[in-house]
């Protein structure tokens, strides 16, 4: 019997079949467990050596959608130009786009116009439930789901970043598209995984704030490598005005009480002790901290350096200062809907059960969280206090004024709350205040959060 030589795809890598020990293989295969084998994501790559040896490719299972586009709005030159883009580059890389720019529309055009079976990987079910529902409505077609509680594969399936791994196991051929919604996750190193295995040769990611370099070094993989490098980019400047809400940034600075900041004094000496005396910041830059967290789990000075830090950051989060700017922003904002951001989630629930509003944190079941953006939506709720849950990617209806009252030093974040008010709705202006203890951690990690974009006002 006649070998015939060819490539298939098996459980997220390419295998070749009746290649010998002996051939000229070129990288990225490696002889293993008696076969010659690479991670699926070099699919693209290897095409053309597949054609020059006469190779038979059984890989893509993929399929033609021939899927009638049932979204009937006029595409912004800016989303059409971005489409444009990722196809000159053979379908592969990202495109950077504003919270409220419309991503999700910008994708349903790529996979309308590539005409072939795509999947979309997004961080959350909430996510994900949101992109089934704008496909169902954008492609009037069955769209597959697929995670723990849903195994349901269909030519667009949506999946997420935790469920995804074994999706393309087991049918990573079957897409020839995968788009990576909120892709700043991907250098994850589990979350990256998911890219590796895909053979699919078009690939887009989509996020607002694409990683930055020190955030794709050491164990963390580079999204350029994995999906291609940045095709289009529009910052929240760009678009303001006739895509997005013109908007405001507001410093409102507060003084910690006597009491609060001799607590404070006392647990930042101990705090800042410990990685001034071991020089943290020189020895490992934009990494201090993760090093002292490192040695939290031996050291038992920085253990205690890193408990003083705990406490003086959920001391800030409750300032009373804090807490009374809030009570008058709301009072001075009643008539608009607002979102309250802060980190703990000890702080939200006593907001909620002061001023009898609805929370959200990572703890709300999905069925009472769907119930509290209606609720928003409606009217029924003015404002709504959250930790980190409302940071990324779902859709928060016609808020026009964050209040932020704690926060990490990182801009993405910065970005995400802001888009969460930037939708356009008429010529509303959005407002995003910042409530900052003065002489604290507060106004270093403002500082670096703060976009330059020029518009920062304070209010004290």
């Amino acid at each position: 019997m006649t070998l015939s030589p060819s490539l298939s795809f098996q459980g997220g890598t390419l295998v070749l079949y009746d290649v010998p020990e002996t051939a000229d293989v070129p990288a990225p295969f490696q002889w293993v467990k008696s076969r010659w084998r690479c991670e699926a994501y070099h699919y693209h790559r290897v095409q053309a050596w597949l054609r020059e040896q006469g190779l038979r490719d059984d890989v893509p299972r993929w399929q033609a959608l021939n899927f009638t586009l049932h979204d009937t709005r006029e595409p912004h030159d800016y989303q059409l130009e971005s489409v444009a883009a990722w196809e000159k580059a053979d379908c592969r890389g990202s495109i950077v786009l504003p919270t409220g720019a419309g991503k999700t529309f910008v994708a349903t055009h790529a996979i309308h116009r590539a005409n072939r079976s795509a999947v979309v990987v997004t961080p959350t079910i909430d996510l994900m439930h949101q992109w089934y529902t704008r496909l169902v409505n954008a492609f009037q077609a069955e769209i597959g789901v697929y995670y723990g509680g849903e195994k349901n594969v269909k030519p667009i399936t949506v999946t997420t970043y935790h469920s995804s791994g074994d999706l393309i196991a087991f049918y990573g051929n079957q897409f020839k598209l995968i788009i990576f919604d909120e892709a700043h996750h991907l250098p994850a190193p589990n979350w990256g995984e998911t890219a590796l295995m895909s053979p699919a040769p078009f690939r887009l990611g989509l996020t607002a704030t694409y990683p930055e370099e020190w955030e794709q070094v050491g164990n963390r993989w580079r999204v350029d490598d994995l999906i291609g490098a940045i095709v289009y980019e529009k910052r929240i400047d760009d678009l303001v005005g006739e895509r997005l809400a013109e908007y405001r940034t507001l410093r409102v600075r507060i003084d910690l009480t006597t009491e609060e900041r001799a607590r404070y004094n006392a647990d930042y000496a101990v705090y800042a002790g410990y990685f001034t005396q071991q020089n943290l910041p020189k020895t490992h830059g934009a990494y201090w901290l993760q090093e002292m967290m490192r040695r939290g789990a031996f050291d038992v000075e920085a253990r205690r350096a890193l408990l003083a830090r705990q406490r003086l950051q959920k001391l800030i989060a409750g300032a009373a200062g804090k807490l009374a700017a809030l009570d008058d922003l709301l009072r001075e904002y009643s008539h608009e809907q607002v979102l309250v951001f802060t980190e703990s989630n000890d702080v939200v629930y006593r907001i909620a059960r002061q001023y009898l509003i609805p929370a959200l944190t990572h703890e709300t079941k999905a069925a009472e969280r769907k119930a509290i953006l209606e609720g928003f939506q409606n009217g029924r709720y003015h404002a709504i206090v959250t930790s980190k849950v409302l940071n990324e990617g779902v859709d928060v209806p016609e808020a026009k004024v964050a209040i932020v009252l704690g926060g990490t030093a990182s801009a993405r974040e910065y970005i995400q709350r802001l888009g969460r008010v930037l939708r356009k709705a008429g010529n509303r202006q959005a407002l995003l205040f910042e409530v900052i203890a003065r002489n604290t951690v507060d106004e270093g990690k403002a500082q670096r959060r703060q976009l330059k974009s020029g518009r920062t006002k304070a209010k004290d």
